[in-house]
């Protein structure tokens, strides 16, 4: 699997994964942001952005992406930073590859499994139809007959591009496979193991991603773990509170 990814700086390598439905841009501020200290890496994860499309999607073989990009790119071991579906992909890896990750930051997710809750967006994305959209403002019209926040459409607009073929529009992200594949997005990590290296967990104080019952599993599985809050935060923590993210990431990675 030939991930697409974009590299800024030199010094210890950081690979940076994004959540459902993002890409790697999402995360490109931050990252040139570190590679003052850091070669940052970020990935599109498959079926996303402008990674390959292919018939499933789940954290072994996300994972398993994530292991070839390194071999490839001649990473023998680096710090490694996901969020949301990105920080289960990364701890999925820490426990599959240990000698292949160095510090470990997870934002706003924990290892279990979650009731769902993207029904609504899959609606709204599968009901538009892309051969009749003839802008990016009817698009954004026809969105918000079902998604009403304004901040979410203009993230999911971000996978709409123009196709050179037809002209029209179309998904960057492999849609009919996320939303297939969904359930095995919100399960929780199968895995009997531990990984032992350092590991910070980052949580947004108005999301409800990372709860108190939570840290018990998160200290068994990762028993070099603490959990730091990020107040006036949601679970999009990068977009919402940059500065005091990079600070908790630099003061981690740095100690």
């Amino acid at each position: 699997m030939k991930l697409n990814f974009k590299t800024f700086g030199q010094g210890p390598p950081l690979i940076i994964l994004h959540g459902l439905f993002g890409m790697l841009d999402n995360w490109q501020t931050a990252a040139k942001q570190l590679s003052d200290t850091y070669m940052v890496f970020i990935l599109d994860q498959r079926n996303h952005g402008r990674s390959p499309h292919v018939d499933g999607i789940d954290y072994p073989s996300m994972a398993n992406d994530l292991r070839e990009f390194m071999e490839e790119n001649w990473i023998h071991e680096a710090h490694l930073l996901g969020h949301s579906m990105g920080g289960k992909t990364v701890m999925q890896f820490a426990l599959e590859y240990p000698e292949m990750a160095d510090k470990l930051i997870v934002v706003d997710i924990a290892p279990k499994a979650y009731a769902g809750g993207h029904q609504l967006i899959f609606e709204a994305l599968q009901s538009l139809e892309l051969d009749k959209v003839q802008s990016r403002t009817e698009a954004d019209q026809k969105l918000g007959q079902l998604v009403t926040d304004l901040g979410i459409r203009q993230f999911l607009l971000k996978n709409l591009s123009r196709d050179k073929d037809s002209g029209g529009f179309r998904w960057k992200m492999n849609l009919p496979v996320i939303a297939r594949d969904y359930p095995k997005i919100i399960a929780g990590l199968d895995t009997d193991g531990q990984f032992e290296g350092d590991t910070l967990f980052i949580r947004g104080g108005k999301s409800d991603y990372i709860s108190p019952i939570d840290e018990e599993e998160i200290q068994q599985i990762f028993p070099s773990s603490e959990v730091q809050t990020i107040d006036g935060a949601g679970h999009w923590v990068h977009a919402e509170r940059p500065k005091a993210l990079l600070e908790s990431v630099r003061t981690f990675l740095s100690n």
